[in-house]
């Protein structure tokens, strides 16, 4: 039988969390961590039980199956009141917590959900930007506390970020990676810094396209195509740093160089690490090791089965051709 998991807050994340777990057939409860007028919980509910089935059946509409079963996932989740929060809270193997991006009031949320849900079940906070040993000396038993950064839509997007903190428990990051893996996601584990890893690279990436607009390089329709048809569509199969490794460490070095000097700023400066892996000839497939280790691998066929990624890729955008002939 599937652990039942508890999210503290009933806004969107939560709701997106639900979807997922709900999906895979886990009972969830979200748990409205505000005192409210029946009334206003009442709203609240019928608000956030509406927009889960909205998605569910988005998805299924989607073909991911059939609508009729809708009803049967709906039936996992359930919206609690503040005055129930420490049963859901205590009957659940992990808690998500979701309240929003303020220090103190994640903090006063976390101390309160940490002493009602006992010692056993594992917190996660779901925060963007707040370090997780910044939130843990909140958590009673921060052995158990990470951070568990979803990217939205939670419902669809594969990955999340699991950063533990100092205090936490080896064997937590482990069991709440398996979980999610369970439920179709794709954790990866950081460490405790700011942006994690999407948001950091994302933000330098955003800024740059928008100070392209701004200094005429192109129209931001144009840039949007560059980004969807060359800079996504090459990430989405190889990753960043393997991209690196495929063309080649002293690319980037060179590269790196060019702009710095063409514009005048140190922002496309490499860092030491590319400095490095040009000292020591470590420069990607070519050499056999850069980022990764190639060494192990028939490079051939590696090649190959990225290139089928790509065609595959060209076909879901509708953009697969055949020859002329």
């Amino acid at each position: 039988m599937s652990e039942p998991i508890a999210c503290l807050g009933a806004g969107r994340m939560g709701r997106g969390i639900a979807v997922v777990f709900a999906y895979a057939g886990h009972n969830v409860a979200l748990v409205d961590f505000k005192p409210r007028a029946q009334a206003d919980f009442d709203r609240l509910k019928g608000e956030a039980l509406a927009e889960i089935r909205s998605t569910l059946a988005t998805l299924a509409s989607f073909g991911l199956f059939d609508a009729t079963g809708v009803d049967t996932l709906m039936q996992r989740v359930a919206v609690v009141p503040q005055a129930d929060a420490k049963t859901a809270l205590s009957s659940a193997a992990v808690i998500f917590e979701g309240v929003p991006e303020v220090l103190d009031l994640k903090r006063d949320a976390l101390a309160e959900c940490s002493k009602l849900a006992g010692p056993d079940p594992i917190i996660a906070s779901t925060t963007s930007t707040i370090l997780v040993d910044d939130l843990s000396g909140a958590v009673e038993g921060p052995e158990r506390f990470l951070n568990a950064h979803w990217l939205n839509p939670a419902f669809l997007v594969p990955l999340v970020e699991v950063s533990p903190g100092a205090k936490t428990d080896p064997a937590v990051t482990a069991k709440l990676k398996t979980l999610l893996e369970g439920v179709g996601k794709v954790p990866v584990v950081c460490a405790a810094r700011p942006g994690f890893i999407v948001p950091r690279i994302q933000a330098l990436a955003m800024n740059e396209a928008a100070r392209m607009v701004e200094e005429g390089v192109a129209s931001a329709e144009d840039l949007d195509k560059a980004i969807k048809y060359g800079f996504g569509f090459r990430f989405a199969v190889l990753g960043m740093l393997e991209f690196i490794d495929w063309g080649g460490n002293d690319i980037l070095y060179y590269a790196s160089r060019y702009l710095t000097k063409a514009l005048d700023s140190d922002r496309y400066a490499a860092p030491d690490i590319v400095e490095r892996h040009m000292r020591e000839g470590k420069l990607g497939f070519k050499s056999g090791s850069g980022f990764l280790d190639y060494k192990n691998i028939d490079l051939d066929a590696h090649r190959r089965e990225k290139l089928k990624a790509f065609v595959d890729m060209l076909g879901q955008l509708g953009l697969a051709r055949r020859p002329v002939l």
